[in-house]
C-alpha cells in the first residue's frame, strides 16, 4: 500500500510575521520557510506506519513554486521514499488544492491520504474534507491515534466534546492533530541520502483540472492593532471604578 502525504510550505511559526506595506499579503522575501507543522506530524505517522509494515511506500506531494522543492527534500530526509511537486506560482484556495490532489491520487492510487488538519497560515481546515468528498472516500479528521485493523483503520479523533473513536474502510483520507506524535529530526546521513531520492516536478497545466480562484478574494490584510498601554491604580476601589463601566 502507498501512503500519500500532502505537505505545504509555510512561514516558520517561530518568527515574527510582517505585513506588506500595501496590505496585499505578508512578507515572504528572505523569510524562513518550513513544512507546515501539522503536515510534518502526518508525514511522521506515515513513516511510522511504513516502519511497522503497513505500507510499502510513502510519497510526499506539495503544490507551489519551485522553492517547495526544499520542503519536499526535507520530507525525503525524514523518511519519505519519493516526492512530487505540482509546480504552480499562483496562490490556490482549498477547493482548487483539493482538485489538484484528486488528480495526483488518481495517478498514484494510494491506500491512504494523510495531511495536517489545517495549515498554520490560512487556518482553513477545508482541504482534507473537500478531497474526501471529491474522492467519495471515508474520512477521519483531527486524528490523535491511528491503529490498523486489517483493511480498516481505527481512528481516535479530538473534538470539542472529547475523544471520538471511528473505524473507517480504506482507502481513506485522514487529517491529523498535534497530539498524534512527535516528529523526528532529519539526521545528516538521511539529509545526504535525500538528495538522491526521486523528486518529480509536474507543471500544473499538465493536469486535467479546471481551476477557478474567483470564489474567494482577499481584499486586504491588516496588522493586528497595537495594544494600548495599561495604567497603574492605587487601590482596589480605584480598580473597581475603572472596570465598572466595562462589566455593567
Amino acid at each position: 500500500m502507498k501512503i500519500l502525504v500532502a505537505v505545504k510550505r509555510v512561514i516558520d511559526p517561530y518568527i515574527k510575521i510582517r505585513v506588506k506595506p500595501d496590505g496585499t499579503g505578508v512578507e515572504t522575501h528572505q523569510v524562513k520557510m518550513v513544512m507546515n507543522p501539522f503536515d510534518e506530524i502526518a508525514l511522521e505517522e506515515a513513516i511510522r506506519l511504513k516502519e511497522q509494515g503497513h505500507a510499502a511506500e510513502v510519497i510526499c506531494v506539495s503544490i507551489g513554486d519551485k522553492n517547495c522543492q526544499e520542503t519536499l527534500r526535507h520530507g525525503l530526509a525524514l523518511g519519505a521514499d519519493r516526492a512530487i511537486l505540482i509546480e504552480n506560482d499562483a496562490p490556490l484556495h482549498s477547493l482548487s488544492i483539493a482538485k489538484v490532489l484528486l488528480e495526483v491520487v488518481k495517478k498514484e492510487s494510494p491506500g491512504l491520504v494523510m495531511m495536517g488538519k489545517q495549515a498554520i497560515d490560512s487556518d482553513a481546515n477545508q482541504t482534507p474534507q473537500m478531497l474526501a468528498a471529491k474522492l467519495n472516500w471515508p474520512q477521519a479528521t483531527f486524528a490523535s491515534k491511528l491503529v490498523f485493523l486489517g483493511k480498516k483503520l481505527q481512528v481516535v479523533r479530538e473534538t470539542d466534546a472529547g475523544l471520538e473513536e471511528l473505524e473507517i474502510e480504506m482507502p481513506a483520507v485522514v487529517s491529523v492533530d498535534l497530539r498524534l506524535n512527535e516528529p523526528r529530526y532529519a539526521t545528516l546521513p538521511n539529509i545526504m541520502k535525500s538528495k538522491n531520492k526521486p523528486l518529480t516536478v509536474i507543471p500544473i497545466a499538465e493536469l486535467d483540472v479546471a481551476l477557478t480562484n474567483t470564489e474567494i478574494q482577499t481584499n486586504e490584510i491588516l496588522r493586528p492593532q497595537t495594544r494600548q498601554k495599561g495604567i497603574m491604580v492605587e487601590s482596589l476601589a480605584e480598580l473597581l471604578e475603572k472596570i465598572r463601566p466595562i462589566i455593567a
